[in-house]
């Protein structure tokens, strides 16, 4: 079987009203399954987490539930970490802050920490002053702005013998950029350190294995990959065991609970288990094992996202006056735009005119934004879901046409304004 992106589709209520959604990198929209599921555990009878009640039985199981599908879709039960190396938060951007102290209470004066010109703020300024408080050095690892790529030897040059841990992205939500992290976490595990990787970006297009990619703290959001708002880390239980967050003195010592402050969303949980059994049920031939469904359907949306956006990006290289930043090897379908002489928000108006979603800015990543030279203004961003489609591609290509080949067009009566920056890393 094919992937069958009209199957797909149909699941999502938010496509019936006509936009086509290329905003995907900045949330992506939600499957039927996924509400349903928000809302069932809202309205159910529910409690705090125990095993008297029937109610605080399934706050319980919800949350086990939930931790099972996120091991499930990260592979953690590969390496045995499974479930129990899977804690909860508000956000991604949370959850780092959070570990960030916890990790900088190990860290000494002469310590050293390293974070890339390449990520998201969210896996950038929580070192940053967590190395600050603790009077640990910051380095950089800085990536070639011609191509996009950060190569391991880039991070190698700042590693020493007190480095402590290196934060690393998955993929860039601003260029598509996918560094070699597992040769990167080999560099840095044989230094002595940790590597923190934010997933975020990377998990919404491929097959994720945890322990494959030697990350030691692995961060992704579920509104990402059609669920709710929720942040989530992976780890291995005994690596968390040796951490201690400031906590309420009745909260529990137990991991991974000592890190998820005060109740858990029991609704935002049950929606990611839903969206996770949703992608599994993308697979194009279902095992019914759902690691193995999961692996199968990522691959599935991968090839599909990939083939969009080699047409976007043929098409859009023809245009004259537009420049594609990133030409790394390895690339999620992202793909950020600049037009000589002309304010990329002007294109995302004109876009927006024509009901084709595609924002513009720099999307928190801005450090990669200033090391490619675009200052905090960034592009445009032309981000693929499993949702989208060829006439999406169609009317995109359309509008890009138009806006570059009919001056004067752009503003199409909407006010001027800067586009909303997503928290893609939150």
């Amino acid at each position: 079987m094919s992937y069958d992106v009209s199957a797909v589709r149909a699941h999502f209520p938010a496509l019936k009203q006509g936009a086509a959604h290329f905003d995907g990198p900045g949330g992506s929209q939600v499957p039927d399954v996924v509400g349903d599921a928000v809302r069932a555990t809202l309205v159910a009878a529910i409690a705090n987490r125990g095993s008297v009640t029937a109610a605080e039985r399934t706050a319980e199981d919800t949350v086990l539930a939930a931790r099972q599908a996120v091991a499930d879709l990260l592979g953690m039960g590969l390496d045995g970490a499974g479930p129990r190396g899977v804690v909860f938060g508000r956000s991604m951007t949370q959850l780092t802050f959070d570990f960030s102290r916890a990790l900088a209470k190990t860290w000494r004066p002469g310590d050293e920490v390293v974070v890339t010109r390449l990520d998201h703020d969210a896996n950038v300024r929580p070192w940053v002053y967590a190395a600050q408080a603790a009077g640990a050095t910051l380095r950089w690892a800085e990536f070639d702005p011609a191509t996009g790529e950060l190569s391991p030897q880039a991070v190698a040059a700042v590693l020493t013998d007190r480095t402590r841990l290196v934060a690393l992205t998955g993929a860039s939500n601003l260029i598509g950029t996918r560094p070699d992290v597992r040769a990167v976490a080999d560099l840095v595990h044989a230094a002595g350190g940790l590597l923190y990787v934010d997933g975020v970006h990377l998990t919404a297009h491929v097959p994720i294995d945890v322990s494959a990619l030697g990350a030691d703290f692995f961060g992704c959001s579920p509104y990402k990959f059609l669920g709710p708002h929720c942040g989530v880390i992976g780890a291995r239980p005994d690596l968390l065991g040796q951490l201690h967050p400031d906590k309420l003195l009745p909260a529990t010592e137990q991991v991974p609970e000592r890190f998820e402050f005060g109740t858990l969303p029991y609704e935002l949980l049950a929606g990611t288990t839903a969206a996770i059994d949703f992608l599994a049920g993308l697979a194009p031939a279902p095992s019914g094992n759902r690691r193995q469904d999961l692996v199968s359907a990522m691959s599935a949306i991968e090839s599909h996202e990939d083939r969009l956006r080699d047409r976007i990006e043929q098409h859009v290289l023809a245009l004259p006056g537009v420049t594609v930043w990133s030409r790394a090897a390895r690339r999620t379908p992202t793909l950020l735009l600049t037009f000589d002489g002309r304010d990329p928000r002007d294109a995302y108006r004109h876009l927006a005119a024509r009901n084709v979603n595609a924002p513009a800015g720099s999307f928190y990543a801005l450090e990669a934004s200033r090391w490619l030279g675009l200052g905090d203004d960034g592009g445009l961003r032309v981000g693929l879901a499993p949702y989208n489609d060829d006439d999406d591609v169609d009317r995109l290509l359309d509008g890009l046409d138009q806006f570059v080949f009919v001056r004067g067009t752009s503003q199409d009566g909407l006010q001027d304004g800067s586009a909303l920056q997503d928290g893609s890393g939150g």
